[in-house]
């Protein structure tokens, strides 16, 4: 059996355009719904959704005859947490808040297999199709993409820093945290915020890195396509349930 190709790292390694939604039902049926609905990528949320492993294997099942590649965010830049997601044939990850070059080094680190890296050795996984991928040990690393998250002031002025850590393939800008760390909690839409969210597109544009950012508003996810971000949420699961479900009820109830 030949390794899993990941189509995400190698469009945006093109510098195409991926459109993808973030999931944070933690089902399997939900994430079944949404992976045959033509995006580009699917966003597998464990930092700030009741996500555990074995949920998580479910939805990665789920998802493996739809269009989208899973990209999954630990709950934290963890070499242990980033192992079982790799080991459950996970492809992408989306890791968050980091601050340095050091840390995406580290992240890196945990998802690459000895001597270029810190990853746990097992060939006998869901990863390898249980021993059957041929050269899976070897071929792993090629695959897996490691996207970093970036997310407050003082990330963003190391940003070329750590958009230049061998391995890192793209840079993802956390719009909520980069508001509160600009004194705007809940409020990213502050021209502030804005303002250094469509200057991390420009400096990421001006090295080549990808980069990525979501929103659950379209028309801020076009303005970010229009800045430059090549992989972009624009939507969420959650949100979605949520207002449709509250639009169909006031239809009714008024």
């Amino acid at each position: 059996m030949d390794p899993a190709r990941n189509a995400f790292k190698a469009a945006i390694g093109r510098g195409e355009r991926q459109i993808g939604l973030w999931s944070s039902l933690c089902s399997n049926i939900a994430t079944e719904i949404v992976a045959d609905s033509g995006f580009d990528w699917i966003l597998l949320d464990t930092e700030h959704a009741p996500n555990e492993v074995p949920g998580l294997l479910s939805q990665l099942q789920a998802m493996s005859s739809g269009t989208a590649t899973a990209i999954v965010r630990p709950a934290w830049n963890d070499a242990v947490l980033i192992k079982r997601i790799l080991d459950i044939g996970a492809l992408g990850l989306l890791v968050p808040y980091v601050q340095t070059a050091a840390e995406a080094k580290q992240a890196v680190a945990a998802a690459r297999y000895p001597p270029r890296g810190v990853r746990g050795v097992t060939g006998s996984g869901r990863a390898a199709r249980y021993g059957r991928v041929r050269n899976y040990l070897q071929s792993a690393d090629d695959e897996i993409c490691v996207l970093v998250q970036v997310e407050t002031r003082s990330a963003l002025d190391r940003l070329e820093n750590i958009a230049a850590v061998d391995g890192v393939d793209g840079v993802f800008v956390g719009p909520a945290d980069l508001a509160a760390s600009f004194g705007h909690v809940g409020n990213p839409h502050h021209e502030d915020v804005q303002a250094a969210i469509h200057d991390a597109a420009s400096r990421l544009a001006a090295i080549g890195t990808p980069a990525g950012i979501l929103s659950t508003a379209p028309d801020d996810a076009r303005r970010y396509l229009d800045w430059g971000f090549t992989f972009v949420a624009v939507g969420s699961d959650l949100s979605l349930l949520a207002r449709g479900a509250d639009a169909l009820a006031r239809s009714f109830t008024g």
